[in-house]
């Protein structure tokens, strides 16, 4: 079982910048692969970016060059940095973590564990 708590979100004016954390809890942190979804208001969750637990790593081409994730194993955490923010990038943003190493890490399907989500606005 892990439990996951994200922190970190806010209102940001756009251009502005976010950090993520998510926190998990657990012995085996190191073996999971995580990944961040955002759900915008009256859209499906998508796949924002992951880290494997082999610290490779992948992004939604919306967030290419902007966003960048990153994991802390000692601390068990994760972060999604997020920068050059645009308004389009206003959802909850969730924390998940699978132990499966899948082609299909974009899908929230693959993903046992979330955490509760975090706010993240951006204003124009």
């Amino acid at each position: 079982q892990v439990q996951l708590v994200e922190s970190g979100g806010g209102l940001v004016q756009a251009g502005g910048s976010l950090r993520l954390s998510c926190t998990a809890s657990g012995r085996t942190f190191s073996s999971y692969a995580m990944g961040w979804f955002r759900q915008a208001p009256g859209k499906e969750r998508e796949f924002v970016a992951r880290v494997s637990m082999y610290a490779s790593i992948n992004y939604a081409d919306s967030v290419k060059g902007r966003f960048t994730i990153s994991r802390d194993n000692a601390k068990k955490t994760v972060y999604l940095q997020m920068n050059s923010l645009k308004p389009e990038d206003t959802g909850v943003y969730y924390c998940a973590a699978t132990r499966r190493v899948s082609i299909s890490y974009y899908q929230s399907g693959e993903y046992d564990y979330w955490g509760q989500g975090t706010q993240v606005t951006v204003s124009s």
